[in-house]
């Protein structure tokens, strides 16, 4: 009883200095009001919509969405949404959110908010309108993809994505994809599933020259995969006249994936650009003609050059698997630049993968092997350009049985396995690989446990120790940390089950 006397006390003081009181208690009237106040106290808090201090206003919108009495703040909050203060809209829109107005004043408030100078109001206009289930004012929704704010324009593109099968929308995501500018082109370009970019094809061949880099590479993006030779043409037109380097960039590597030899002249000049320069490495050793061959020779070496875009050249090179590229690679696996070094072992990796030539075979091997050893950063890089050159066993062996590193040691074994290569003394690995199942490195444990799995299953040869071996296995699998090596010694266990009799 008390404390209801005493709610009534306070809700007869906060009438009072509503009517009465200066701004701040006013304003915190209305705000005290909408915590302790009953229904039939919002038509009373609703009177003071119009006061005006901002403060006071923005104190109702909140008192009255407290309160919770929907018809009330019907008729006062899609006015204060409006408000001249942002303090106003900001407050009366999440109460309108919160009491969950509807109706055609709310929709046309919500719209408004859509354009409002404040992120949090657009914010909020995005809130209100997908909580009734709307897109309000779909030109201004729509708008919204190139909004500044990363918060209002991933709410509008997910909102939109949504929204997708509303005519309406999908007509305004259309018009903005062919016609609209900068950022909300670029989303509403990304919205459409491709089948429609033979729809919109000679608006995005237009797009290759509009203001807007963002844009020029969006429609670039569309275009590459356009099999036609009017469309090429006109991509090989944009990429010559083009002086940004990300839009050049996209352009290179885009043709160069084409194999467009048109590029050859561009990329020459945008080899030196540390933006472009990658793309155009990629481009010339895409194309891969003797024009082409010939820039990257001369790029290769030339120390004005980016490292990275040196790196790029020597992957270039091997792309290109012209008759020198492995006499132009092997001096880069010595070069001082990381990076260069990088490139060049994947430009091996490539002339591997396609074939070398029988005399070149035992020199990159020998190159390759001695890399593994000598560089910690590209170990694995190399690891996989070693892989199918039978050449390089015999001094991964030696590598495995006495380097000190236990990366190169676990990348070696791993290159022995009889699932990358087998050489007549592929029968003698056996011994590496059981002695560096104790080996204190997990890593090495592991590449050691899956080589011999794979080399019990290929050569059915039961080892001498079996017994031993087995209780190791049985142990691995059972208490290695890491779980794919346990899964390893499994399948050791199982190849080691399907072995022929112990040979003597």
């Amino acid at each position: 009883m008390g404390s209801e006397h005493q709610s009534e006390h306070q809700i007869a003081f906060f009438l009072r200095e509503l009517k009465d009181g200066d701004t701040w208690r006013r304003a915190a009237a209305a705000k005290g009001l909408g915590r302790v106040g009953r229904a039939e106290h919002a038509l009373l808090l609703a009177a003071s919509a119009d006061d005006r201090a901002p403060e006071v206003r923005e104190a109702v919108a909140l008192g009255l969405g407290r309160l919770g009495v929907v018809e009330v703040g019907r008729t006062v909050l899609p006015a204060l949404m409006g408000d001249e203060d942002p303090w106003v809209r900001r407050r009366a829109s999440r109460a309108a959110i919160r009491l969950g107005l509807d109706g055609p004043e709310v929709v046309d408030a919500f719209s408004r908010l859509l354009r409002d100078p404040d992120h949090h109001l657009r914010i909020n206009a995005l809130d209100g309108l997908e909580a009734l289930g709307m897109p309000g004012d779909v030109r201004g929704l729509v708008a919204l993809l190139g909004d500044p704010d990363r918060a209002v324009w991933g709410r509008a593109r997910g909102w939109l994505y949504r929204l997708r099968d509303d005519p309406a929308v999908s007509a305004e995501v259309v018009r903005t994809a062919e016609q609209g500018a900068g950022a909300a082109r670029v989303e509403a370009l990304g919205l459409l599933p491709q089948k429609w970019t033979e729809s919109l094809l000679a608006s995005l061949v237009a797009g290759l020259r509009d203001e807007s880099a963002q844009v020029r590479i969006a429609v670039a993006r569309r275009l590459f995969d356009v099999e036609d030779a009017q469309t090429r043409d006109a991509l090989v037109r944009a990429l010559v006249a083009e002086r940004d380097a990300k839009v050049a960039d996209w352009l290179l590597h885009g043709l160069g994936r084409r194999g467009e030899e048109r590029v050859i002249g561009p990329a020459t000049r945008w080899l030196g650009d540390a933006a472009a320069g990658e793309s155009a490495a990629y481009a010339l050793g895409a194309v891969g003609t003797r024009t082409a061959a010939a820039v990257l020779r001369t790029a290769v070496t030339d120390p004005a050059l980016p490292g990275r875009t040196r790196a790029a050249v020597a992957k270039a090179v091997g792309q290109a698997g012209r008759w020198d590229a492995v006499w132009l690679l092997l001096p880069l696996l010595d070069d001082s630049d990381g990076a260069v070094r990088a490139g060049a072992v994947k430009g091996l990796e490539t002339l591997v993968e396609n074939g070398l030539r029988l005399w070149e075979r035992r020199p990159v091997a020998r190159a390759l092997v001695a890399h593994l050893a000598a560089d910690p950063n590209t170990t694995w890089q190399t690891h996989n350009a070693l892989i199918g050159l039978a050449e390089a066993l015999p001094l991964l062996r030696r590598t495995a049985d006495r380097t000190p590193s236990a990366e190169v040691r676990a990348a070696a074994l791993s290159l022995l396995d009889t699932d990358n290569a087998t050489d007549e003394d592929t029968g003698q690995d056996l011994p590496r690989f059981v002695h560096a199942l104790d080996d204190p490195d997990e890593t090495v444990r592991h590449h050691a446990t899956e080589s011999l799995a794979h080399w019990l299953a290929a050569t059915k040869k039961r080892p001498q120790d079996e017994e031993r071996l087995r209780a190791r296995l049985t142990a691995l699998a059972s208490d290695e940390p890491a779980a794919a090596t346990r899964a390893a010694a499994d399948d050791a266990l199982r190849a080691l089950d399907g072995c022929g009799p112990a040979s003597s």
